[in-house]
């Protein structure tokens, strides 16, 4: 269907609404531009940038065929020898999932802890990273849907069984192992009923698209915000992707951030 000059007009200032991130680092520039469907991740990564606080931080975790991770504010600094990834800036943001947003490759996202000490989710208030992923095939993913569901009903029997210690351990000592498989059956059932409340997990045909063609990683949807993604230079990010590592994945030779400004 062709475009009225409205509707390109529309599009252009759609366009021209989101905000673009240059990241000036050694090895060439990255334009990220931010989405304004996740504001609370746009506008803290605005503040940062302003402030300076990503010029002269490192990626300090690179995994290939993954993703590149930045932000670190203890990286600006850092020996050679220094474990990175800790670093911060004294708060957390709150999740923002939208399932249009998804982690294909070149994909902007917020870093954050696990699930054991973070099950709301939060994201790190200044890490972040860029997917390079790879491409997988409609059978992989069908096969990653049925871990994903899998995965959601392990948590959610989890989360009973750990509100039941007091009894497991109580039934163990007295070698009640009748006791326990009743248990263990109620608990599953339970948690069956728990996960049964929201859809089955499913990528959408948009995301089948992205993944079977640009590739990226899946398996992170509905865990971490995506809130942007690049918009020029991905060559860059693949040549960063590319880079010698060491066993913590942090680059043999310092690939540096040296200006991260709000792109005209």
């Amino acid at each position: 269907m062709a475009c009225t000059g409205n509707q390109q007009k529309k599009t252009h200032m759609e366009k021209d609404n989101a905000t673009l991130v240059r990241l000036e680092t050694t090895q060439g520039n990255i334009t990220v531009k931010l989405y304004n469907e996740t504001p609370g991740h746009r506008d803290n990564f605005i503040k940062l940038v302003k402030e300076g606080a990503y010029d002269s931080t490192l990626f300090h975790r690179v995994i290939r065929s993954f993703m590149v991770q930045a932000g670190d504010p203890e990286s600006k600094h850092a020996s050679d020898t220094a474990t990175l990834g800790n670093g911060d800036v004294g708060y957390t943001l709150p999740a923002e999932f939208n399932p249009t947003l998804f982690h294909k490759k070149g994909a902007l996202a917020a870093a954050r802890q696990g699930d054991d000490v973070n099950p709301e989710k939060a994201s790190s208030g200044c890490q972040f990273y860029i997917v390079t992923g790879k491409k997988f095939s409609q059978a992989q993913l069908i096969n990653m849907e049925n871990q994903i569901n899998e995965a959601r009903l392990d948590t959610a029997f989890n989360i009973l069984a750990r509100k039941h210690m007091k009894e497991i351990f109580k039934m163990r000592k007295a070698g009640d192992n009748e006791g326990l498989l009743e248990l263990q059956d109620s608990l599953e059932a339970q948690a069956r009923a728990e996960v049964a409340k929201e859809p089955r997990f499913k990528f959408s045909k948009q995301q089948i698209d992205a993944y079977t063609t640009l590739g990226g990683a899946p398996h992170l949807d509905g865990n971490y915000t995506v809130f942007g993604e690049v918009v020029d230079g991905m060559d860059i990010v693949d040549k960063i992707e590319s880079v010698k590592t060491n066993r913590a994945d942090r680059p043999v030779t310092d690939v540096r951030i040296l200006k991260a400004v709000i792109a005209e």
